[in-house]
Formats: C-alpha cells, structure tokens, sequence
C-alpha cells in the first residue's frame, strides 16, 4: 500500500492517542493537519507558532517514536505553521520550520536546525533591573485571611479558598470560583490564596490580575503581532487570579484565548482561581465551552453578611486600626449598614476621621449622622423579601400564598412578577432568587423573567402591573 501523508499522519495518531490524556490529545493533535509526506519527511500544519513551540517542548520524544515507526530512522518532520497578519484583511501565510528534535530518542535522528529567529519573550510584568525574568504578583499583602472574618455567609467560600491556598492545584476545586455582590470579599479572598501560597511556596509563580487589564494585555498583543508571546507568558503561570471574569463578556478574542491558556494550566495542574459577581449560570454572553470548564472546580457564593458577621467586621477593622469604640456604636453601625463589608469599612474610616479631625469623642449622635448621611448617599438596594411584600400587597395576596405551588394564573403571574423585580432590582442569582421565592430552580426563574417581558410588550393590563409596582419599589 503507497503511503501517503494522511495514512502516516493517522498511524501516528493511532500510536500517539494510547499515550497520553484524552483531553491533551483533543487539544494539542487533533487541530493538526498533514500536508505533505516527501520520502521520509512528513509536513503537518499547526495553527501558530506557539502551538509548535509547545510540541517540540513537550511531545517531540512522542512525535519521534511515531514517525519512526512508520518512516524508519530518517524520519523527518516539518511543521508548516500559520502566521496570522494581524494588520490586513489577507489570508494567514505559512512559515515551514523543521523540527529541530530536541532530546532525540536516537542522536542520528532529526537534527536539522531551526531556521526561526524566535523573540525573546514579552514579559508585561517584569521588573526593571533584575536580569531574570521574575513576574511581580500584583498582590497586596493586606488582604489576607487573618483579616478577612469568617461568617455563614461566607464559610464555604473561605473554606474552599483556605484548602487551595494551602494545595494549589492538588484539589477538586480548580477553577474556584467565588461570585457575590459588590464590596462582600471577591477580591480580599483571592488575594489572600495568592498572599498565602506566595509565603508556602516561594517558587511558585502567582499572578493577580483584572479581568479588564487581561483584556487590555490581548488587545496590544494583537497590535503588536505578539499574540503568542501573550499566550507563552500566562502558560508559565503556576497559580492564576482573575479578577471580575463577568467583563469578558461579550469580548470573542479575549475569551477565545483565555480558553486556551485555561486548558494549558488545567491540563498541568495549575490553579486557577475566578472572581465574578454572578454565578456561571447567569453570565450573558460568554461561551458556553469556558462556561463549562467555570463548572468544572467549585463555584462558592459570597452573600451579605449577617448581623453578628457585621458586629465581627467592625470589631476586627477597629482591633487592627487600633482604635476603641464604645460598643452601643457598633452595634448601631452593623444595625443600619446591612449591603456589604466595603460599607461598614466606609462608615468606619468615616467616624475615625470626624472624631480625629474634630477632636470629638464618639458619640451615638455623631454616628447617626455620618450612617444617615452614608445611607442617603448610597442607592438603596430592594430585597428579595420587599419585593414579594410589595407584589403580594399589590395583588392582596400574603407572601405564604404567593410562594405556594398552586398553578392558579393570578398567582403564578404574581409570582412571576415578583422573581422579575428581583432579578431587576437585586445582585441576587438566578438560584439564590429561586430559592427564596417558592423554591424554584434558576430554570424557573429565568422562564419566569423572559414570560414577564413578552406579557409587557403584548398585554396591555400586565404593562399596568409591571408600571404598578415599579412605582411602588422605587418610591
């Protein structure tokens, strides 16, 4: 039988597939193509340099076997890669590079140099005078886990991130993912698994990052035609931190390379943590394929305090300031800040500075002032609880019955309403508004929300309700 690239190509997949990962396979063989097979030289086409560079450092003892076993010792392979020009509307050209065969099995094998000038690698976080390349965390130390409280409303989320900081990569929650409402801890927390790993195992390589710098970072990359240098640079990574992942919405580019790193630190055991301020499931419009892989660790949701976390915050932030307070004030304080830790801090730095500034005890008159003041100051934020005693008031219902499992249309409409207020008028989840509305899944509060908008723009009467009640919260 005459061989052709494609036949040899798929005996070496044959041989390749039995030796490593499923998922590795899919990623790093499966994009290949073979071009052209010319005596004992077969030609592959890879989709970048950066794809071929992670071949020839991971998989060339693979690659030599294979091509040995179906072209003899004088097997050669050439890599026919892609360069995308990122500056014009033209088609990608090819740059053919042989295989440069590091590490051969047999020393007489493959050993035509590389004709590529290769760049030296842009790193965006290398700092200025220091010959080796080190890559700065951009962590800030204070926010650790000695000064994050633990509370119901957050155990799950510190506890996971406790377990990871002190194992990165060697657990099953990877990626961890911690999403909740503005100013509950998103950032503190992942900063202080980066804080703690940093002092547990020095060599490791952590990165914090912003969701928007990472974003940033891609799109100079892409102006720079340095895409691949991008994509090098967080593959070395050992524990990555990305801040406020929901911005990645809607961006194809960044979510479609952020996919491959992803993979790439998966595949080897890197960690990688997420902050978001929405579960995965309420995303909007971010692909499904890196929804999934958000999926694959733990998903840990930060809620709003309680009152007795509330009393602890305050208690904590005035031990480390150094500062006493008498105890009828922060107990007003944490009675009257009830929407997320960044508040109570604010309120707190506040009072310090009047009393310092004015040379004034605290008082509790001084504190009513600055709250009602930081209270006005601040949009108020409708509960889940309000809103169901609004709408059930406006349909003279009682909350029990609006929550019931009765199919009755007057109270399935109320308490569709009701989920569709929450979902405007809240941080809350799709979940978490299920939960507390009746039990219901997500699923049933997402159809709830979508039945409310298309009743909007058809029904005259339900407008009425929706105009209704929206007057009613807002008031």
């Amino acid at each position: 039988m005459i061989k052709t690239a494609p036949s040899v190509w798929g005996e070496c997949l044959s041989f390749i597939q039995d030796n490593i990962k499923q998922q590795a396979y899919k990623t790093w063989f499966e994009p290949i193509k073979p071009i052209k097979l010319s005596g004992e030289a077969l030609t592959i086409q890879v989709p970048s340099k950066f794809f071929y560079e992670w071949l020839e450092e991971h998989y060339i003892k693979l690659l030599r076997v294979a091509l040995v076993k179906q072209l003899g010792e004088d097997a050669k392979l050439i890599y026919d890669v892609r360069m995308e020009n990122n500056y014009s509307s033209s088609k990608p050209h090819t740059v053919k590079i042989p295989s440069s065969n590091r590490n051969p099995i047999n020393p007489q094998g493959i050993t035509m140099p590389l004709d590529f000038n290769k760049r030296e690698l842009r790193n965006p976080f290398v700092i200025p005078g220091i010959q080796k390349v080190k890559i700065e965390s951009q962590l800030n130390p204070n926010y650790n886990f000695d000064s994050f409280v633990e509370g119901d409303s957050n155990r799950l989320a510190r506890s996971a991130s406790m377990a990871v900081a002190n194992k990165p990569g060697g657990t099953s929650f990877n990626p961890l993912l911690i999403y909740g409402g503005v100013g509950l801890g998103k950032t503190h927390l992942a900063h202080a698994i980066g804080v703690q790993i940093k002092d547990k195992y020095p060599d490791k390589t952590v990165l914090y990052i912003s969701s928007e710098k990472f974003t940033q970072q891609y799109i100079d990359s892409v102006k720079a035609n340095t895409r691949n240098d991008f994509i090098h640079f967080y593959s070395m990574i050992d524990v990555l931190l990305i801040d406020d992942v929901q911005f990645l919405s809607g961006k194809t580019g960044t979510q479609d390379v952020f996919f491959h790193i992803f993979n790439h630190l998966h595949q080897n055991g890197k960690q990688v943590i997420l902050t978001s301020d929405k579960a995965p499931v309420d995303m909007q419009d971010i692909e499904q394929r890196l929804l999934s892989r958000f999926k694959w660790g733990l998903s840990a949701e930060l809620q709003v305090p309680d009152y007795e976390t509330r009393i602890s915050i305050l208690q904590n932030k005035l031990y480390r300031d150094g500062v006493e307070m008498p105890e009828e004030i922060v107990e007003y304080i944490a009675k009257h800040i009830k929407s997320n830790v960044r508040e109570l801090e604010g309120v707190l730095i506040s009072m310090i500075a009047q009393a310092s500034f004015n040379r004034k005890e605290f008082t509790l008159s001084l504190t009513k002032q600055i709250v009602d003041k930081f209270v006005k100051n601040t949009k108020r934020e409708v509960s889940i609880d309000y809103i169901q005693k609004i709408v059930s008031n406006y349909f003279e219902l009682d909350v029990t019955t609006l929550q019931s499992k009765t199919r009755k249309r007057h109270i399935v409409q109320a308490r569709q309403l009701a989920m569709y207020f929450a979902k405007r008028m809240t941080k809350a989840s799709l979940a978490s508004i299920g939960s507390q509305i009746g039990k219901r899944d997500h699923a049933t509060v997402l159809h709830a929300c979508k039945t409310v908008d298309n009743l909007t723009e058809t029904d005259k009467q339900f407008r009425k309700y929706v105009d209704d009640i929206t007057k009613k919260l807002t008031f």
